[in-house]
């Protein structure tokens, strides 16, 4: 197993980036194009704790190096399967996924937390993420360590672009929210 992580500040609040991340899929990303599709499964509130609880299925299309589609077979399109802890009272998002797709070959179980930076809480969110990758090519340790290791060189490329990304749709949002509170307050 190999473990990648990272560690980032957004300059924006809990809210902003908590209310942003439903968005950072959407179509005027540039950044997660390969993400055709964003199905919620389950979603509620627990009643005692406040805590929102959603379940998606996360669809991407993967560029897949031909030579594991040369032994492995299957497609480009490929299924994550997210869920995510929302509580309001600790200003806290957790995101765990994991690959359904290629899960035999290749596990990827990636956990992201947003929270309030401690010393910036009003204006800026911590980001943290670690995904544990693990090949399962049996007893063939070289093999499974140089999957491994180039599994985790495309994700830290992914994650870059993802948090590139997710900065756009963190501005677009903060626009779109100033555009919309000076259109309320020129109407009151």
């Amino acid at each position: 197993m190999k473990v990648f992580s990272s560690l980032c500040t957004f300059d924006y609040s809990w809210e902003e980036v908590s209310t942003a991340n439903w968005r950072k899929y959407c179509p005027w990303n540039d950044k997660s194009t390969h993400v055709v599709g964003v199905d919620t499964l389950s979603r509620g509130v627990d009643p005692e704790t406040g805590i929102l609880r959603t379940e998606r299925l996360i669809t991407c299309n993967q560029s897949v190096p031909q030579w594991v589609s040369s032994l492995f077979g299957g497609s480009p399109t490929s299924h994550v399967y997210e869920v995510s802890y929302v509580d309001p009272i600790s200003k806290k998002v957790t995101m765990c996924s994991t690959n359904l797709t290629w899960a035999n070959v290749l596990n990827v179980r990636e956990t992201v937390i947003y929270q309030p930076s401690v010393t910036n809480p009003s204006s800026k969110t911590e980001f943290q993420q670690e995904a544990k990758i693990t090949a399962l090519c049996g007893g063939w340790q070289k093999i499974k360590n140089k999957v491994e290791e180039a599994s985790v060189e495309r994700f830290r490329e992914n994650a870059k672009r993802g948090r590139e990304g997710f900065e756009a749709v963190l501005e677009m949002s903060r626009r779109v929210f100033s555009e919309q509170r000076a259109l309320e307050s020129s109407v009151a």
